[in-house]
């Protein structure tokens, strides 16, 4: 099992939009295609920042599951309505974690 730490620091005052598009369409095209969301959080102290933790089973099952979210058809039309007045992100990190082998267990 691996794991996909993702963060994004949403452009300033559009943090409600992400958010919106998240609810209203994201997480139902993740679940299309394999993208497991296993916690999803805000910051108290940063009103435009926020991150989401994803699981899957190994490297080539997240590379797959990217692949096909990011070519879906309502994914791209989503995001070119989502966007049409401008970016709802100023950046966004991504870190892919493996547990250690001794903490898997517990």
């Amino acid at each position: 099992m691996i794991y996909e730490w993702r963060e994004y620091q949403a452009a300033p005052g559009k943090r409600s939009e992400l958010l919106a598009r998240f609810e209203d369409h994201t997480f139902a095209l993740f679940e299309k295609h394999g993208i497991r969301v296993v916690g999803f959080w805000v910051a108290q102290d940063d009103p435009d920042w926020l991150c989401y933790l994803c699981e899957f089973a190994d490297e080539e099952e997240r590379a797959r599951a990217w692949s096909r979210f990011q070519s879906d058809p309502v994914w791209q039309d989503v995001k070119r309505r989502s966007e049409a007045n401008g970016s709802l992100t100023s950046s966004m990190t991504s870190r892919v974690l493996t547990p250690l082998p001794w903490r898997e267990s517990r």
